[in-house]
């Protein structure tokens, strides 16, 4: 054999050296870490008594509770008094192994990589009872590799100390099963209104089910979620040979009932989001925490009235009122937080229809176009597409005020052609909007979508001179012992647009709530909004601001279906009157920012000297989707105006187009 041929052969022998003796030295330090963790291990007794969660009060800007949320107890119950099926269920869908493994599972831990690796995200995790129990009592949530590690010595020492039964037991009475529900007695309580003793087969699948998420599968949120969720933990348990399949054919998810639960206030919409924030404000978790925020308990109360009294039959209404500084005053994401938990103020990405045409409008003034500038009302065609208005009809010239006003299709389409598609998505992203933006020439009349969250932040933006004040919730976090862990300090505003430019944008408003589409939503005192809805009413919008709140409404279906009669001109246009008249009544009228110095440049602002970075154009015509939302639409989706006739009976048509 030449030299040449024996280096890589010494090479691989040399390699191979090295890998035994670094092998040999992980486990040398894994031995000594487990034995240093076996024993600083409390006793059985003590980790029995150790809380599990912490207790979190939410008070709103008056000092009022407006939840107080933490961990519920039930009874601790041995090994002996579980039920053999409530083992049975939480092992077989969390810990298959559980009863051979020393702590952590290296089948399971292979399995999770691989299919991690195939499925390119973390769909599968690795983590044992022993895990989860080690995690669960002794360290954070926080996902990084250093816990995790800790989390294996912890595991493998609680292996060494307890015997199995002993660590099940733990387990099941101190995992978290949702809605402040820690242990399986706490748990059955809760959702079945009896004791864990006397769990059924169907109970204990349902219980098992939640561990996974327990938001998510809670039966208090979505019990159809729960029941399904508990069919697939009766079929695991037949796989892993805890039931016969005769057993569970009997048993049947669909037939349990769960106990009354107590209807929380709406406003467990914005308690919710306070606790996500919650997280990046402090990482203290064991002490009781204060939480104050910003929310008003009285317009929280307003807000949900209007939503439920304004809201079409089978559609859901979501509603966000914002303070000049930014404060949330009132969020409402739906009209029933116990049948579903999902934030529509927040999270819902819908079509805005005309209410992004506000971008449009900034562009055209910030690039020198006046209010009292004339457009020509007329046919217009790009490529195959032509606009059309509510009404089929054209009116010819018109301002850029009643264009606006009037919710006007072929104006709106015009401006963005003349300033730019491009321009117009840039001053949306300037304005905070994060979501995917059409470059198509129907973009001008709202085809992509956006938030109402987002969408009532921009308008914020305009009521307050052109300056964003960045939206929050918490104000201060204080320990049950009074140590203050966070006190908000207010940021310096960031200027999106010049002060005249949002002047003039407000002018178009005022008009189009005085005398356009948004009628319905005055209030008695200086107002500016507009409308929004999108093709065979599926989206319905108004946003507006008055006496120092700006306030968005959205009405529409989950599954994006139609909504007969549904414009923003209407339902959403009187939900906000109903909320905006109680929730500034008492208060002083404020006159709008309208004044316009003669001499102000309207110039479009630099992007730099506002700190803004635009995205580039890209090349294709239009972003694609992001996963679970509709494809975009091309040109020829606008054969209904996506636009909304004045607050007028569907039948009558609107002495003006809009």
């Amino acid at each position: 054999m030449s030299s040449a041929s024996r280096r890589p052969a010494r090479w691989l022998v040399t390699a191979f050296k090295l890998g035994i003796v670094l092998g040999l030295a992980g486990i040398i330090a894994l031995t000594v870490a487990v034995a240093v963790a076996y024993q600083s291990l409390p006793d059985f007794d003590t980790m029995k008594r150790s809380p599990n969660g912490q207790s979190v009060e939410i008070r709103g800007d008056d000092g009022s509770v407006l939840a107080s949320l933490g961990p519920s107890y039930g009874e601790w119950l041995s090994g002996a008094e579980i039920p053999a099926t409530m083992k049975n269920a939480m092992i077989a869908v969390e810990d298959r192994r559980f009863w051979y493994h020393p702590g952590i599972d290296p089948i399971g831990i292979v399995r999770s990589v691989v299919v991690n690796a195939v499925r390119g995200n973390k769909a599968q995790g690795g983590s044992t009872i022993t895990q989860q129990l080690a995690r669960n009592l002794f360290l954070t949530a926080a996902k990084d590799y250093t816990r995790k590690l800790r989390e294996v010595v912890l595991a493998m020492a609680l292996e060494r100390k307890y015997s199995k039964e002993a660590i099940l037991e733990l387990y099941l009475n101190r995992v978290y099963f949702g809605g402040g529900a820690y242990g399986i007695d706490a748990a059955a309580r809760k959702f079945f209104g009896h004791s864990a003793r006397r769990l059924r087969l169907e109970e204990a699948a349902i219980i098992a089910g939640l561990v996974k998420a327990p938001s998510r599968f809670s039966p208090s949120a979505d019990a159809e979620a729960a029941r399904q969720r508990a069919a697939t933990v009766i079929a695991v348990m037949v796989d892993a040979g805890s039931i016969t399949p005769e057993e569970a054919a009997a048993a049947d998810p669909r037939v349990v009932q769960f106990a009354p639960q107590a209807r929380p206030a709406g406003v467990r919409y914005f308690t919710d989001w306070v606790l996500a924030e919650l997280e990046t404000r402090t990482d203290e978790a064991t002490e009781p925490l204060l939480v104050e925020t910003t929310l008003n308990a009285q317009a929280q109360a307003f807000a949900e009235a209007a939503i439920r009294a304004e809201t079409p039959p089978g559609a859901q209404g979501a509603l966000v009122a914002l303070a000049r500084d930014g404060g949330v005053k009132a969020m409402v994401g739906g009209t029933d937080y116990i049948s579903s938990n999902y934030n529509r103020a927040l999270v819902a990405r819908r079509q805005p229809g005309s209410a992004f045409k506000f971008f449009v409008y900034v562009a055209a003034l910030e690039a020198g176009v006046k209010p009292d500038d004339i457009y020509e009302d007329r046919p217009i065609t790009i490529g195959n597409w032509s606009p059309k208005n509510n009404n089929n009809s054209f009116i010819g010239p018109v301002s850029v005020r009643d264009a606006f006003a009037q919710s006007i299709n072929t104006v709106a389409v015009e401006i963005a052609q003349q300033m730019g598609v491009d321009v117009v998505a840039d001053v949306a992203r300037r304005f905070g909007i994060t979501t995917p933006i059409d470059r198509l020439p129907a973009m001008a009349l709202g085809t992509s979508v956006a938030t109402l969250f987002e969408m009532t932040n921009a308008y914020a933006t305009v009521a307050n001179g052109g300056q964003e004040q960045a939206p929050y919730g918490i104000t201060r976090i204080t320990t049950g012992s009074g140590r203050v862990l966070y006190n908000r300090v207010a940021g310096e505003p960031r200027q999106v647009v010049a002060p005249v430019v949002a002047a003039q944008m407000t002018q178009l408003m005022q008009a189009a709530v005085e005398t356009g589409t948004g009628r319905a939503a005055q209030i008695g005192r200086p107002l500016a909004g507009k409308t929004g809805t999108t093709s065979s009413n599926k989206d319905g919008w108004f946003i507006g601001f008055s006496s120092g709140i700006t306030t968005g409404v959205w009405m529409g279906r989950d599954d994006n279906a139609a909504v007969r009669g549904l414009a923003g001109g209407r339902a959403p246009a009187r939900a906000f009157a109903q909320f905006m008249a109680r929730a500034v009544g008492g208060t002083p009228p404020e006159p709008l920012l309208t004044d316009v110095p003669q001499d102000a440049a309207l110039t479009e602002p630099d992007a730099e000297s506002y700190g803004i970075q635009l995205e580039p154009a890209p090349t294709g015509e239009g972003e694609p989707a992001p996963d679970g939302e509709a494809p975009r639409l091309d040109q020829n989706w606008l054969d209904k105006t996506l636009d909304e006739p004045a607050d007028k009976p569907p039948a009558e048509k609107p002495a003006t187009p809009r």
